[in-house]
């Protein structure tokens, strides 16, 4: 189900002729929404999913409905050999990357003295050794273009520490931002930019199974616009931030809130 909105017709293929890869985009959350955004916008884009069968149902979906070329690669990017292995098949495929969204994300919201060394591992590699092992492997691709736009995703928790959620899972996403400054300055004159993204509460049905109804609406009693987000929301700012409209700006991270968060 397409879900977009606020993007006119006269907008459309603001992307036309790029290359995208947006990683843990088969699900039904952000992920898949930031793809489908830039395939109607014009992108060709990496359908990247550690799920086996999802990319090829999804890739195959947004290739047909928006006529640009989408390539499904089941990748864990945990495994550098994945990640290397998608970055180098998207280069072949493609000719080049000029768009990379980081959104592979988990959570295991369990007390720091409950929690495992597996667990802590487990959600600090897949939240911010992930990021840093796909930026390791596109960056040399965006530097010989002298090109390129980079949006990891964090988190509102980053600031407001999140009683219901993880500590590994809130260290990762404040990592994420120092991460994104970082490499923002290492890149810049490359003409690459790098930013990050961090959602609220993006509700979807998938969202919804996680926790309890109390859950949201102790969040939704932070809300200053009074409306649920949802995955659209972070998506149209995370377009922004790769298109060229956003030539000026790097090493922010946007909170995408509706008012949960202020900066």
């Amino acid at each position: 189900m397409d879900n977009s909105k606020d993007i006119g017709e006269e907008d459309v293929g603001k992307l036309k002729g790029k290359s995208a890869i947006v990683t843990a985009s088969a699900g039904a959350g952000i992920g898949q929404t930031v793809a489908r955004t830039l395939a109607r916008e014009g992108a060709n884009v990496v359908i990247s999913d550690a799920h086996a069968k999802r990319p090829y149902t999804v890739a195959e979906e947004l290739s047909g409905t928006y006529g640009v070329k989408c390539l499904p690669f089941r990748c864990d990017v945990t495994n550098r050999e994945d990640v290397e292995s998608m970055v180098e098949m998207a280069c072949d495929e493609f000719g080049r990357i000029d768009i990379l969204v980081n959104n592979a994300g988990i959570d295991r919201p369990e007390p720091v003295w409950e929690m495992s060394d597996e667990t802590w591992n487990l959600v600090m590699d897949v939240n911010l050794k992930g990021a840093f092992y796909c930026c390791r492997a596109v960056l040399p691709i965006m530097i010989k273009q002298r090109y390129g736009k980079i949006v990891n995703l964090s988190s509102v928790v980053a600031w407001t520490g999140g009683e219901e959620d993880g500590a590994a899972y809130i260290a990762a996403k404040a990592g994420i931002q120092g991460f994104t400054r970082a490499v923002a300055h290492q890149v810049g004159k490359y003409n690459i930019n790098v930013n990050a993204v961090a959602p609220g509460l993006a509700f979807n049905p998938f969202l919804s199974k996680l926790r309890p109804r109390e859950y949201f609406e102790k969040i939704r009693s932070n809300f200053v616009i009074k409306r649920d987000g949802i995955p659209q929301d972070i998506a149209n700012a995370i377009l922004f931030l790769v298109s060229d409209d956003a030539d000026y700006i790097t090493g922010e991270c946007l909170c995408v809130s509706g008012g949960w968060f202020m900066h």
